[in-house]
C-alpha cells in the first residue's frame, strides 16, 4: 500500500504516522498472507489492543457526559456504543475498506460489506495509533470519533423496564402483567405516583416517579432486579 494513502487515511484523524508499519499492519487482513504461507503478520493483535482502549475510552467519556446514570445504565451505554453496528459505521465514515490489504481470496467488496472484518480493522487502527503515539493520542481520536453518539444515545431505549420485563415473563408465560396506581398525591404541577406490577396475584415490584409512566419503568426495574436476585 503506498505511504501517501496511510497518510491521506490520518489525516482525517489528524494523526501522523512516527511508525508506518504498524499503521500498514492494521489494515492487512490475514487473507493477504495466508496465501503465502507468510508469518509477517495481520490486524488481529492491534485490533486485540484497539478494543481495550476504546472500551476505556469510551467508558470514561460516559462517566463525565451522563453523571446521572448508575453502574448498569453505563454499562448499556457502552455496550450499544461499542457494538459492531457502531464501529462498522465508525469504520465507513472512514472509508477503511479503501486501504486495506487483501489477499486473493477475498475482495474489497466483501471487506466492505462485512461487519465483523470492518470493526476489527477500525479496532486495529485506534490499536495502532495507540502502540504509536501512546494513550493521550489515542483518547483524543476516540473522543473525536464518539463525541456525537455520547451526546445522543437514546438512554430511553435502554431503560425500557416495562419491555424487559414483560419479555421476561413471556418467556416462560402467556401472560401479561398488570401495573395498578397505589397511591398518588401533591399538587398538579408536582404529583407524586406510586405502582406497583403484579403477575398471577402476586407483587413483583413497586416504583414512584412524577408520573404514572415513570413510576411503571421503577416499578418494572425494581421486579427485574428482585427476579434476578
Amino acid at each position: 500500500m503506498p505511504m501517501s494513502r496511510i497518510a491521506d487515511l490520518l489525516a482525517k484523524l489528524n494523526v501522523e504516522a512516527l511508525s508506518l508499519p504498524l499503521y500498514e499492519l492494521a489494515l492487512t487482513h490475514p487473507s493477504y498472507h495466508a496465501e503465502e504461507h507468510d508469518c509477517q503478520g495481520d490486524y488481529e493483535r492491534l485490533e486485540f489492543m484497539g478494543d481495550a482502549i476504546i472500551s476505556l475510552v469510551v467508558a470514561t467519556l460516559i462517566f463525565k457526559h451522563h453523571p446521572q446514570a448508575d453502574q448498569g445504565l453505563m454499562s448499556k451505554m457502552r455496550a450499544k456504543l461499542v457494538q459492531t453496528d457502531n464501529l462498522f459505521r465508525l469504520a465507513q465514515q472512514l472509508e477503511l475498506a479503501k486501504y486495506v490489504k487483501i489477499g486473493p481470496s477475498i475482495t474489497k467488496d466483501i471487506v466492505a460489506s462485512s461487519k465483523k472484518i470492518m470493526e476489527d480493522m477500525f479496532e486495529a487502527l485506534i490499536g495502532a495509533i495507540y502502540i504509536d503515539h501512546g494513550f493521550a493520542i489515542a483518547e483524543e481520536v476516540i473522543t473525536s470519533l464518539f463525541a456525537s453518539s455520547i451526546e445522543s444515545i437514546d438512554i430511553a431505549s435502554l431503560t425500557d423496564y416495562k419491555t424487559q420485563l414483560q419479555e421476561a415473563i413471556q418467556a416462560e408465560h402467556r401472560e401479561s402483567v398488570t401495573y395498578f396506581v397505589d397511591s398518588e398525591s401533591g399538587p398538579a404541577h408536582d404529583r407524586h405516583f406510586t405502582v406497583s406490577v403484579s403477575f398471577g396475584g402476586t407483587v413483583l415490584g413497586r416504583g414512584s416517579g412524577s408520573s404514572k409512566k415513570l413510576a411503571e419503568q421503577k416499578a418494572a426495574e425494581d421486579a427485574l432486579k428482585k427476579k434476578a436476585g
